[in-house]
């Protein structure tokens, strides 16, 4: 299996990240006010919690971008509020010729969404996509099938150029990249802040003040908002990301390599993918894939995910293939897995891996 990973940053590119962020913080939250705790409700001509705003201002700054707004439902909720700001229920989208993500899918089935789909991989298809009079285009950052290989700047910047409005969806690429869809052009960025080290149900969505506008104006009633306290711990949790997912990709990579000599006898091959999040996939002599899952927990691994990449997971996953690489790839289930390292070192995968497959 030929993958194409993102180029996930350096430690130093990481660290970089780290402080520009911090240095946004500083800038909106002066006079100690980030030890305060966060308000509540519907501050008076704000109609949203003062902090809250406040760390919406901050994440607009750290992406330059024109404005952002956190929302409930996670990264599914920030694509659902997206996608409603940019296209009517039952209009056209532009989509990866591929498969969906499963909860995308979802939101298309739910707003009656006709899909149009175009090979992302393909610039000559990519640069005629107008042609199909779409409402608006959601481009994955990550991949969807393990031979994606386009890039995400080319597909903006292509999309844009025929005026077609763009929705990237950020989620497992955030913290972990050099820019993400906003900072290409992209008219909106969304992702999961969970997956960045962040409260269970937060969304965001950053990028075009008009369209945030339009997210915003849904967001009238206090149950609507995110509370002042759980937008700080947005931000406790994603100024610790770059830096950890950075040393994550580093232990990826270097267990990718030392598979590939030999380390463990059952497996045949590993390869880096993001599916969705950067993960190894490893791929056996023999279909043993299903013992190896049932064995790994009982060694430590987690045998399954939380919010992939989220501040519960800290050891080990050893998981099965993601819905979508499954359905491109019909039949892998059966000798390959994923395994994401989350805080772990090597060693700790190899020997859970070991042991899993000691008896097989």
């Amino acid at each position: 299996m030929e993958t194409y990973p993102l180029q996930s940053l350096t430690l130093t590119e990481a660290q970089h990240k780290q402080f520009a962020l911090v240095d946004a913080i500083c800038r909106h939250f002066p006079d100690a006010e980030f030890l305060r705790g966060g308000d509540m409700g519907l501050t008076p001509g704000l109609n949203q919690p003062g902090t809250t705003q406040r760390v919406e201002a901050v994440l607009a700054a750290f992406f330059r971008a024109q404005a952002a707004v956190l929302v409930q439902g996670a990264g599914t909720g920030a694509i659902r509020a997206g996608l409603a700001a940019l296209i009517p229920a039952g209009g056209r989208l532009l989509v990866h010729d591929a498969p969906l993500y499963p909860t995308t899918a979802t939101i298309a089935q739910q707003m009656g969404l006709a899909l149009v789909r175009v090979d992302f991989n393909d610039s000559q298809a990519l640069a005629q996509a107008a042609r199909h009079h779409p409402h608006a285009a959601l481009v994955q950052h990550t991949r969807q099938q393990p031979e994606d290989r386009y890039q995400l700047a080319d597909v903006v910047k292509s999309l844009t150029a025929q005026a077609i409005p763009v929705l990237t969806d950020d989620n497992y690429a955030v913290m972990k990249v050099a820019a993400i869809g906003c900072e290409y052009g992209a008219t909106l960025s969304t992702f999961s802040c969970f997956k960045l080290f962040g409260p269970e149900g937060v969304g965001a969505v950053v990028g075009n003040h008009e369209a945030i506008m339009r997210i915003r104006a849904t967001m009238y009633s206090g149950g609507s908002q995110i509370q002042g306290g759980q937008a700080l711990e947005v931000l406790r949790g994603m100024v610790m990301a770059p830096v950890m997912h950075a040393v994550q990709a580093g232990v990826t990579e270097r267990l990718c390599l030392m598979l590939n000599q030999g380390a463990i006898a059952q497996v045949k091959h590993a390869v880096i993918a993001n599916a969705q999040s950067k993960v190894l996939l490893v791929t056996f002599q023999k279909p043993i894939a299903r013992q190896v899952l049932e064995n790994a927990p009982r060694f430590g691994a987690l045998p399954w995910p939380v919010g992939a990449e989220s501040k519960y997971e800290i050891p080990p996953l050893f998981y099965r293939l993601s819905g979508t690489f499954r359905e491109a790839n019909p039949g892998a289930e059966h000798d390959t897995i994923r395994i994401n390292p989350n805080r772990s070192g090597e060693e700790t995968v190899l020997r859970i891996l070991r042991e899993s497959c000691l008896t097989l």
